[in-house]
């Protein structure tokens, strides 16, 4: 499902991220395939300096279909970046990949808290985020950088995906059902 980034990887991702219902919302736009294998080199070589995580997203036959990562990444916070080629669109690869990534942040990696910084304009992701049961409304947590993310002429509302909310998820879903049958043993 993710695997790390490869130069091998980028002529199908840079065909899948031209398509324009993906193009505005990715972070590091490139208009030229030279542009995006240089940008793609930039990003392996900045993870390992420490200062981004990226991975290829793929589908269950190993096949390339977008990216996460996170930027920005200092002292245990960041900020994440995903996208998907449109074929793969609303068929779940988002979610996996975000729990998948989400593990090795905070249980590999040492990251503590991952923002989502999301345009207002973007009702796909806003709604995407909101599905997320791990994720919240950061605007008014994190209002100092809600105000420092606003400062350009785009505005953008903030979520947040803490590594506490992250575990109680992971174990919400794992918690053992109430044994009623227990419950019968102590009556009798």
């Amino acid at each position: 499902m993710l695997k790390f980034r490869e130069l091998t990887d980028c002529a199908e991702l840079f065909e899948l991220m031209q398509h324009p219902d993906v193009f505005p919302y990715v972070r590091q736009k490139t208009v030229h395939f030279d542009e995006f294998l240089f940008s793609t080199k930039q990003v392996i070589e900045l993870e390992e300096q420490g200062n981004i995580i990226s991975r290829t997203i793929t589908n269950e036959f190993g096949t390339p279909i977008g990216t996460i990562s996170l930027f920005d990444v200092e002292s245990g916070y960041g900020f994440l970046g995903t996208w998907l080629g449109k074929p793969y669109h609303g068929k779940g690869y988002n979610q996996v990949a975000k729990e998948t990534f989400f593990s090795e942040l905070f249980f590999e990696l040492d990251i503590e808290s991952v923002f989502l910084k999301i345009r207002k304009s973007n009702e796909r992701s806003i709604a995407a985020a909101e599905k997320l049961p791990y994720a919240f409304c950061a605007n008014e947590i994190r209002s100092e950088l809600l105000t420092e993310i606003n400062q350009g002429d785009v505005e953008y509302v903030l979520y947040e995906v803490s590594k506490s909310s992250f575990q109680l998820y992971l174990h919400s879903l794992h918690a053992p059902e109430f044994d009623h049958s227990y419950e019968a043993q102590l009556e009798a």
